[in-house]
């Protein structure tokens, strides 16, 4: 069992991004929210890849090639992400608010076209993770891989929208927090003192 600390940084990044879906997230992109569009992605472009650094986090110590893999997945999830945010939240918002429309839906196609192969990667990185932690932790993590992963579906499709994407972010953080609680501690070294 992890110290509450643990648990509660670990669900972090998926409590934030809910409390901004829900809070202040436009629903929509026009003249009237463009300003606030892009000003509220500038600020959600270092927390999306929060996600990610939970997982690394969740598989300290955890060595082999699926570890290596979900890493690398959740690397994938950080980047394509994150460059979600910047093409069709900065750039979109700065387009509309610019007067040039037109741009934001090209913005918006390449935009998705990434945030989707991000969430794909999300939804590797979340089962490779369970996978990855079984051997140590046993199948208690399976449960929270499974709800890590199940929130990759509205997440797909609702971004951090309300009310579809606050739920997928709220899944995001139960699915992290519940594989941080029933992580084992490492062993200790020969000789270490607790």
């Amino acid at each position: 069992m992890r110290p509450p600390l643990t648990i509660v940084l670990v669900a972090l990044p998926g409590l934030l991004l809910a409390a901004v879906g829900y809070l202040v997230h436009p629903g929509f992109l026009d003249a009237s929210t463009a300003r606030a569009w892009w000003t509220v992605h500038v600020y959600l472009v270092p927390v999306f890849p929060l996600i990610s650094l939970a997982l690394w986090a969740l598989l300290r110590g955890v060595t082999g090639p699926v570890a290596g893999l979900a890493r690398v997945a959740a690397y994938g999830f950080a980047t394509f992400y994150t460059a979600l945010d910047v093409l069709s939240g900065i750039g979109a918002g700065l387009v509309v608010e610019a007067g040039v429309p037109e741009l934001a839906g090209r913005l918006f196609g390449v935009g998705d076209a990434l945030g989707h192969a991000g969430v794909w990667m999300l939804l590797a990185a979340a089962v490779l993770t369970g996978l990855a932690l079984l051997p140590r932790d046993g199948v208690r993590v399976l449960p929270g891989a499974a709800v890590l992963a199940v929130a990759c579906f509205p997440f797909m499709t609702g971004h951090i929208f309300h009310p579809v994407g606050v739920l997928a972010m709220l899944l995001v953080a139960t699915g992290s927090g519940l594989m941080a609680a029933v992580r084992r501690s490492p062993p200790l070294a020969s000789g270490g003192t607790p």
